[in-house]
C-alpha cells in the first residue's frame, strides 16, 4: 500500500532506478500485459507463458533479459496505481503500426483464459484511446487476436 501511495505521489525511486538496463517502453508494455492479464482478478500460468512467451518474441530477447524484464514490470506494475504513464510511454515510443500490434498483444493475453471480461474489455477501449489507435484498428486486432487465440488452443 505505502508503494502505491509513493509511486502515486512520484516518490517512488526504487521502482524508477531499479531497471537502468531495461528500456522503458520494454517495461511499459510488460506492465500493459500483466495489467490485462491480471484485470479479471485471475492471473495463472497460462497468462504468465503467453506474456512471456510474447514479450521474448516480440523485443527478440534471451531468456535471461525476458525474465529480468517480466520481473521489474511486475514491479512496476504493483508500485502503480495508474496505467497513464505507461501508456504514455509506449504512444512516445511507437509507431501507429506497433501500438495496433500492442492492441493486438493485449487482446491475445484477455482471450488466453478463454473468456473476456467486461472490466478487460473496457481496459483495451481505454488503451486504444489513450494509445491513440482509431477504432477500427482495435477492432481489426481485437479480430486478429480471437483468431489467433482460437488456433493455439486446437
Amino acid at each position: 500500500m505505502l508503494k502505491k501511495l509513493m509511486s502515486f505521489l512520484g516518490g517512488d525511486d526504487e521502482a524508477k532506478s531499479a531497471s537502468p538496463s531495461i528500456p522503458d517502453e520494454q517495461i511499459a508494455v510488460t506492465v500493459l500485459l500483466i495489467e490485462a492479464a491480471k484485470l479479471d482478478g485471475s492471473y495463472d500460468d497460462v497468462e504468465r507463458d503467453a506474456i512471456a512467451n510474447m514479450v521474448e518474441n516480440h523485443f527478440g530477447l534471451e531468456a535471461e533479459a525476458r525474465d529480468a524484464l517480466l520481473a521489474h514490470a511486475h514491479d512496476h506494475h504493483e508500485a502503480s496505481v495508474e496505467i497513464f504513464k505507461f501508456t504514455h510511454r509506449v504512444k512516445e515510443a511507437f509507431g501507429e503500426d506497433e501500438r495496433i500490434q500492442m492492441i493486438e498483444m493485449m487482446w491475445q493475453i484477455v482471450y488466453a483464459d478463454g473468456e473476456v471480461h467486461d472490466y478487460e474489455a473496457s481496459l483495451l477501449r481505454r488503451v486504444g484511446g489513450l494509445l491513440h489507435v482509431p477504432d477500427r484498428a482495435a477492432g481489426e486486432a481485437r479480430k486478429r487476436a480471437q483468431q489467433k487465440t482460437s488456433k493455439t488452443d486446437n
